[in-house]
């Protein structure tokens, strides 16, 4: 009996081995895939039959299939791959159906016609003796999530315009719709404010830099160089332009009521001590904090957000809200003053009284405010001691949770706010592979378990963070992110009852020679 039950193992597990094998190489996965038995070939040329309306994503196309397979793509009434327009899919969904003598796309949106084409050129096979083929298949496709996000910091090390163009063009080969941009920290201010311009010309920039972590009272070692940059306004709008000619909407991080110290270096009267500082060349938790009892601080800052929200056309602001020390405001008299005035039980609470005025100002621009979880006015941190917050969050924020009691996740979405899962243990690209493996990565599920059925739409998805506090150079960066941003495409895409591990390793052989091609340097686990 127990030679009958390996032998069954064995044939189950080949069998496994070889249905992983025979599906398409493609990441994220398709939630609905149908396969033939035959080939579309190609050969030298494509011809192609689409409406005005999707020009850009043709445009797209005949650019892709030039520069990675040497490949023209020719107009004609009578042609080998057709975009036809299709009422009531879904925002990013897309069909395709390949015979062997034609592909024919669906797509009610741009969004939808562009992501099918990153799918046709992942199926796209080359031959020895110079064709190209595509297996037959009928696909039906729609992402699982809607939020399907990374997240760059570059207020710790800035890396620049080529960097950040390089990412969205993995996201969009990858169906990532979310560029969340940390721009402002205590170590570097990266946008140019018009009516502020002390941000950049001294919070930009810093005289050294910490090399790593360090034991608490180890002195730690710094690199003498100095470090610094921005984006002016004019770099801004033209990597605006090029997110959203991939369909990639930048979400902008401007940190407030901590991490203040690069503006606070600009501006001494903007925090709460009222003292000079110089932008911060070391990393970790610091007492800057923005003065919230004082109308000309909050003046600023709905000036910046106002110049923000001119820049970029998401519809979504994130604020940050971490990680903020209350030294400050507990030493401010005009603080404890506002406390008093407004009832406010605790320095958590008055946060939460601080950003739902933010909140306020957001929605009036027809805009929603993000923040990390912070916000909620709950204890996340060992070394925070005061009260938790007794006053509610404003309803219309977006909860971006990343530490702390995961029933504080469940609270937020029980009480119907909207949340982005970022869980710090699953989703922090700055942790080693032995911490955060690829596997890890891959198998992680946004919507927790436990969640009502008519509950779960308030999980809009997740979003994978590549902090650069101790990662200054781009090659380092390229291998944190790569190949784990992957896995975490395919986590906000691909339902979890179609996920596949050892499909998603088949397929990423495949996407390592197209970052290979590119100059992408990636971690072999």
């Amino acid at each position: 009996m127990k030679k009958i039950i390996s032998i069954i193992c064995i044939s189950l597990y080949f069998l496994t081995e070889v249905i992983a094998a025979n599906m398409p190489r493609i990441i994220p996965f398709p939630n609905h895939v149908e396969m033939g038995n035959e080939e579309f070939q190609i050969k030298g040329s494509l011809t192609v039959q689409a409406g005005i309306g999707i020009k850009n994503e043709i445009n797209f196309l005949k650019k892709v299939l030039a520069e990675d397979f040497s490949l023209q793509l020719k107009e004609s009434n009578k042609a080998q791959i057709t975009f036809t327009y299709k009422n009531g899919l879904e925002p990013e969904a897309y069909e395709i159906d390949i015979t062997n003598k034609d592909i024919t796309v669906f797509y009610t949106t741009n969004t939808g016609c562009f992501y099918a084409i990153q799918t046709l050129r992942q199926m796209l096979i080359l031959h020895g003796d110079g064709y190209y083929s595509i297996t037959t298949c009928r696909i039906k496709d729609n992402p699982q999530y809607s939020w399907r996000s990374f997240m760059l910091d570059e207020a710790r090390h800035f890396k620049g315009k080529k960097f950040v163009k390089s990412i969205l063009d993995q996201m969009a080969y990858l169906k990532m719709n979310r560029f969340h941009w940390h721009l402002t920290d205590d170590q570097g201010w990266r946008i140019e404010i018009k009516k502020y311009p002390l941000l950049t010309e001294v919070g930009a920039w810093r005289d050294s830099t910490q090399i790593a972590r360090v034991p608490k009272g180890i002195p730690a070692k710094y690199y003498p160089e100095a470090h610094g940059g921005f984006y002016t306004q004019d770099d801004i709008k033209e990597i605006v332009d090029y997110a959203a000619q991939r369909h990639i909407t930048i979400v902008p991080e401007i940190e407030m009521p901590g991490h203040a110290t690069a503006a606070v270096s600009a501006y001494p009267w903007l925090s709460a001590s009222n003292t000079k500082q110089k932008v911060s060349c070391s990393f970790g938790i610091f007492k800057s904090t923005y003065n919230v009892a004082n109308d000309k601080v909050y003046t600023f800052l709905t000036d910046v957000l106002t110049e923000i929200m001119n820049l970029f056309p998401s519809k979504i602001i994130h604020i940050g809200g971490d990680e903020v020390k209350y030294d400050e405001w507990l030493s401010s008299k005009d603080v404890r003053d506002l406390m008093k005035k407004e009832g406010l039980n605790s320095p958590a609470a008055l946060q939460v009284f601080f950003v739902n005025k933010i909140s306020c100002f957001i929605n009036s621009q027809n805009a929603r405010m993000m923040g990390w979880n912070d916000i909620m006015g709950k204890n996340v941190h060992e070394w925070v001691t005061v009260e938790d917050s007794h006053t509610e969050l404003a309803p219309n924020t977006i909860i971006h949770f990343w530490k702390g009691d995961p029933a504080l996740l469940k609270e937020a979405i029980e009480k119907g706010y909207d949340v982005v899962n970022s869980n710090h243990w699953d989703t922090y690209l700055d942790y080693t592979y032995q911490r955060l493996p690829l596997e890890k990565a891959y198998n992680f599920s946004p919507t927790p378990e436990g969640i009502q059925p008519d509950k779960q739409k308030h999980v809009l998805g997740c979003g994978c963070q590549m902090w650069s506090e101790y990662i200054p150079k781009v090659t380092d960066a390229y291998k944190q992110i790569f190949p784990r941003i992957a896995a975490y495409a395919e986590v906000g895409w691909t339902c979890k009852t179609k996920k596949d591990y050892k499909r998603f390793n088949i397929a990423l052989k495949e996407i390592k020679k197209y970052w290979d091609k590119y100059g992408i340097t990636y971690y072999n686990e």
